[in-house]
């Protein structure tokens, strides 16, 4: 028998914390560390993992851990490290840890023993639980509270004089250790690093600006497309940027017969990627953090571009922290309600029922939590130090805020249809979702003006944009004040437009439900694009067409406090994959996926696109005939009132 695979395992959620919390320690804010200031209940320091096994014939193994502790075989006890052998019959293995600095985790090395899946753990207060594991940690000499980064030696692409001053330019933006070589010896030199040329060789408001290490030479890791060294010859520092990154692949392409669509893409990929590290983070230069707004389109967007279970997984479990609940979210209303709808969206795609077994307790108290948290019409409202965002925006917030209802009764919604897939009652869910749409609809809806108001305590009868999305977007509005909706919202110049990425999202989400594909097309060529045009290499926190290009970098009060490289920046992958390419992800009644090509929109087309996990499926159309070739079971293929079955292996060719 050869070797059976090992894992380094974990209380479940463990591993996610103690690397979710070292990830929101790593701000650096202008040379001061700045720790996040929220709460996520931190991991367990004592746990214990346990096995029985029946053995046909005698066999050996041996249990490595970062923590103190002992083994259990049978009766017997056995330290850490040492070889222990057992005999044929069953055998009771149990091995507890503990740990002050970190998370307790174990490795066992076997033939028939070994810390494969199968494994449950406790940490002596609750029932135990099949225990925690990575693909990323199966090798013994590992240490899982040490992430291996991969890294990647970028030289600069070009290296001239400026001002007295040497400018370096890398060839695209980096999160990286810049690296020095002092070709006459040390010299204590500023380096001041930039996402923009403007911020690089601006020393005094540049957000990050490092004096090397004496010894080793290196700066800390930060966002860097170019790098400026005041009173500096070209030539006396050699400097080197080593790029860090989790290497998830990447398994969708695209590319069309139209180069700014191709490039909006491309830009999107890189900005994504960027923001795709051991967590889904909102950018690589200011926060760092994991917020849970940001984290939620960025599962939209992984659905479409690489489709990787695990990062959603771990962002989840970071985000929300172990029981009791005691705060919201990134200290965010809505960010609690968006951390549950990006747990139903993760479901849909990838059905992975060991996972929602092990958050749904988490979703169930959450609830509880936000329950505890109305005011007397059933309405959730902020309490002191609670942070009611939505977007960066002019919203009448007084009082109870509609937007905020409509992703109150969205998880309502999801509660119910969860409940009911694993096999709970799903209906107090279903009755509280009633009410609370109920309750809307009385205060919230302005029949005069055809919309929803932000809020009804004020007497101002404000509209925004925001909750009118939400409305449609989780099918709150029925048919007819959806068409209200559009024409007095979303198609009214008199309602203050959107300027975040972030908000843009769902609205652009929104017009695409409706039908409205030539919209979002003017607007992904419009907004994404006006940030190419003023020479962006990633996409923008923030983007206002109408600001002059020399306060685009302004955010926060600060000249360069803006990221330029924002993970729900990247939202165009999904619209372009979603809508235009049109691909489903269906997942019931034998269905895996629906392709509806919106091929009016393209004079040709490549695109390949990830079905779940599972495989892909790729499109080619060069402006006559349509093949799509399906390296995914379950596919079908519709053109207007045509289904066609797409089968693994095969390719249809179809003239349109």
């Amino acid at each position: 028998m050869g070797m059976s695979k090992s894992y380094w395992i974990w209380y479940p959620g463990d591993f996610e914390l103690y690397h979710g919390m070292k990830q929101n320690f790593s701000r650096v804010e202008r040379g001061y560390g700045w720790p996040a200031f929220w709460k996520s209940e931190g991991f367990r320091n004592r746990v214990a993992f346990r096995r029985t096994y029946h053995l046909e014939a005698e066999t050996s193994f041996t249990v490595y851990s970062n923590a103190i502790g002992h083994v259990l075989a049978g009766e017997k006890k056995y330290p850490f490290g040492k070889k222990i052998t057992c005999g044929p019959g069953e055998v009771s293995i149990a091995v507890h840890v503990g740990c002050i600095e970190a998370f307790p985790c174990i490795y066992i090395e076997g033939d028939v023993i070994c810390s494969d899946k199968g494994w449950m753990t406790e940490d002596y207060d609750q029932e135990p639980v099949p225990a925690g594991r990575s693909k990323y940690f199966t090798r013994a000499e590992q240490n899982p509270t040490v992430w291996e980064y991969s890294e990647k030696v970028y030289e600069p692409v070009s290296v001239t004089e400026y001002n007295g001053g040497t400018l370096y330019e890398f060839e695209t933006e980096l999160n990286a250790v810049l690296e020095t070589e002092f070709v006459n010896g040390y010299q204590p030199v500023q380096i001041c690093c930039g996402e923009s040329l403007e911020e690089a060789i601006d020393p005094v408001n540049c957000y990050y600006s490092w004096q090397p290490d004496e010894k080793t030479g290196k700066c800390p890791c930060c966002a860097v497309h170019f790098a400026y060294i005041p009173e500096c010859v070209p030539g006396e520092v050699i400097l080197k940027a080593r790029h860090q990154y989790v290497d998830i692949p990447v398994r969708a392409e695209f590319h069309c017969g139209e180069e700014r669509l191709n490039q909006i893409w491309a830009v999107a990929e890189h900005t994504f990627r960027l923001c795709s590290g051991i967590f889904f983070i909102d950018g690589v230069k200011r926060d760092k953090w994991i917020w849970s707004g940001d984290a939620y389109q960025s599962f939209f967007v992984n659905r479409y571009l690489m489709a990787d279970a695990d990062i959603d997984q771990r962002t989840i479990l970071a985000l929300r922290g172990n029981d009791p609940m005691t705060r919201h979210i990134n200290t965010i209303v809505d960010y609690s309600l968006l951390w549950l709808l990006g747990v139903d969206y993760h479901n849909e795609g990838y059905g992975d029922r060991e996972f929602l077994e092990l958050v749904y307790p988490k979703m169930v108290s959450l609830m509880e939590f936000c329950g505890g948290r109305r005011d007397e019409n059933g309405f959730l409202i902020g309490k002191e130090k609670d942070w009611v965002y939505i977007d960066w925006a002019d919203m009448d917030k007084d009082g109870p805020l509609c937007a905020e209802q409509m992703l109150y009764a969205a998880c309502f919604a999801a509660m119910a249809r969860i409940s009911e897939q694993l096999g709970k009652d799903g209906s107090s869910y279903r009755c509280e979702y009633e009410n609370l749409t109920a309750a809307i609809e009385k205060f919230f809806w302005d029949e005069e003006k055809g919309a929803y108001i932000d809020s009804f305590t004020s007497g101002r009868r404000n509209v925004t944009r925001h909750a009118n999305i939400f409305a449609v977007l989780f099918s709150i509005a029925d048919a007819a004040k959806q068409e209200k909706i559009l024409a007095n919202v979303l198609e009214n110049d008199a309602i203050p437009a959107i300027t975040t990425p972030y908000f843009n999202f769902f609205e652009l989400d929104v017009l695409c439900q409706m039908g409205r594909l030539d919209v979002v097309l003017d607007k992904l060529r419009s907004y994404w694009g006006g940030m190419l045009d003023l020479g962006a290499v990633t996409f923008w926190e923030e983007y206002d067409p109408s600001v002059p290009k020399e306060e685009q970098y302004d955010m926060y009060g600060d000249h360069f406090g803006k990221s330029l490289c924002h993970a729900w920046a990247a939202s165009p992958i999904y619209f372009l994959a979603r809508y235009f390419v049109g691909l489903d992800l269906v997942n019931k009644e034998g269905e895996a996926y629906v392709l509806r090509p919106q091929l009016q929109y393209f004079s040709e087309l490549d695109c390949t696109l990830p079905v779940g996990d599972h495989g892909t499926v790729r499109l080619v159309w060069d402006g006559e005939y349509l093949e799509v070739t399906a390296d995914a079971d379950g596919g079908i293929l519709e053109l207007g009132e045509e289904r066609i079955s797409l089968v693994r292996g095969e390719v249809r060719r179809v003239k349109i």
